[in-house]
């Protein structure tokens, strides 16, 4: 078990200016980062946004600390707080709230972070938060870097971590440590899950940087430093997130777990080219698959589970501007995915698809770029992003849309809506009067029902 500091309030320092109601209440003022980061960020109850303190020169291995504020006070709590901050981490950022528990999730570093060994990518885990018993704050994923392995860990970093819509599963993109080891070339990013319920123990440590996990982890995507060209290789796994509440309907009716994410695929000519996909996730998780043990070898990544099965939606290569961009998002009830690509003058629009295959259908066509992530409120109908400096609202069904709040030169991201759909938050980067440095803070916007296009 690892033991944690506690709660501690703080105060917000106002030495930035205030932006005016028509582009958002803010609600965050100090000089320091209020990263959201595209994640689950409001409370069960919306009462509160949680998000990361990283630093503008370390980036998540600067992040120390994890906050929330309330959205009618603009209280400000510390969640978390690193016992041993250092230079070289621990890393601590990219937090998301349990959809119906007072849990968050977040990217955290190895504890025993060194000069030797310091926050990186294959030296991260998801640390799983319990706000009202601070007893039990844990990994999720065990982590087992000396051979033998141990099926149900893994050997590297998660990251980006996303509750399941039921809040029993965590997925994640990954990078292994001894691939990293062999080389930029083989240390592909990937995706993998944990069930959150089944507890994995390793035996044996080597100065921390082995520990236990709450739950059993496994990979789900195989990725290969070689994909075939013209195939359906991939040699990068992310932008992911799960597929519906509680999965999507195939055509038998029954419901399938799953995730969506970009798959970098290589056309004929050799060029990449980031396609959609989607990954089927079995119950089981401990059953190894075709191509390898589950927890990998010293020259071998971990491989996926058996019953996890990869499927490409999208044949984009012969385009003229191939590809998709974005954090691939489904509607609540798994029948639609949204992310971003290039209309026919090369202008970034949002597009729907289905994960069962089919054509893609463009939702809009404006004539200037859609600027961040799209995120579906959760009637499940419509959805928000960011286009010539103002955030606006869609209607999937009907095409309309309609700004939600004025352009502005600060433009908005990492946009996030509440768990009742009434308030977007999102972050602008604003300059703080005394150092002239800018820093994300968390703005709110209230969308009414009229409000929707």
């Amino acid at each position: 078990m690892i033991k944690l500091s506690s709660a501690i309030v703080t105060l917000a320092i106002t030495t930035v200016c205030e932006i005016s109601l028509a582009d958002g209440l803010q609600l965050t003022f100090a000089p320091y980062t209020h990263s959201l980061d595209n994640n689950d960020n409001f409370s069960p109850d919306d009462e509160w946004i949680a998000y990361d303190c990283r630093t503008a020169a370390g980036g998540i291995r600067g992040g120390k600390v994890i906050e929330k504020v309330n959205v009618r006070t603009k209280e400000i709590i510390t969640i978390y707080a690193a016992e041993n901050p250092a230079d070289t981490g621990p890393g601590i950022a990219v937090v998301s709230y349990h959809p119906t528990q007072n849990k968050v999730l977040f990217i955290h570093g190895l504890l025993n972070h060194t000069e030797a060994r310091p926050y990186a990518r294959w030296r991260r885990f998801g640390m799983l938060v319990d706000e009202t018993d601070r007893q039990h704050d844990a990994s999720i994923d065990a982590r087992d870097v000396v051979p033998p392995f141990t099926p149900g860990a893994l050997r590297g970093g998660t990251h980006r971590h996303e509750f399941s819509g039921d809040g029993k599963w965590a997925g994640f993109t990954y990078n292994d440590a001894l691939m990293e080891a062999k080389g930029e070339r083989f240390n592909l990013r990937t995706i993998g899950v944990t069930k959150l319920d089944r507890p994995v123990l390793i035996n044996g440590t080597i100065d921390g940087a082995n520990f236990n996990g709450t739950g059993t982890s496994a990979l789900v995507v195989r990725v290969t430093p070689n994909p075939r060209p013209g195939s359906d290789d991939i040699s990068r796994a992310a932008y992911d997130s799960w597929i519906g509440t509680h999965g999507y309907r195939k055509p038998s009716g029954r419901l399938q777990r799953a995730r969506a994410f970009l798959g970098t695929v290589y056309s004929l000519s050799g060029k990449e080219v980031t396609e959609l996909f989607v990954v089927d996730i079995p119950n089981d998780l401990t059953t190894p698959g075709d191509y390898g043990p589950l927890e990998g070898t010293e020259d071998e990544m971990p491989m996926p589970c058996a019953g996890a099965s990869q499927r490409r939606l999208t044949h984009t290569t012969d385009l003229q501007y191939p590809g998709f961009t974005g954090n691939v998002r489904s509607s609540p009830d798994g029948s639609t995915l949204a992310c971003l690509a290039k209309d026919k003058n090369g202008v970034d629009q949002v597009v729907l698809a289905s994960p069962l295959g089919g054509p893609i259908r463009e939702l809009t066509s404006f004539d200037t770029a859609v600027q961040s992530d799209v995120r579906w409120h959760p009637n499940g109908r419509h959805v928000c992003f960011v286009q010539a400096g103002a955030l606006v609202v869609a209607d999937t069904v009907s095409g309309n849309t309609k700004p939600v709040t004025n352009p502005a030169s600060s433009t908005p991201y990492a946009l996030v809506w509440s768990r009742n759909g009434k308030t977007i938050a999102f972050n602008r980067d604003i300059p703080d009067q005394k150092s002239g440095q800018s820093f994300a803070q968390v703005f709110v916007v209230n969308v009414n029902q009229s409000d929707l296009p």
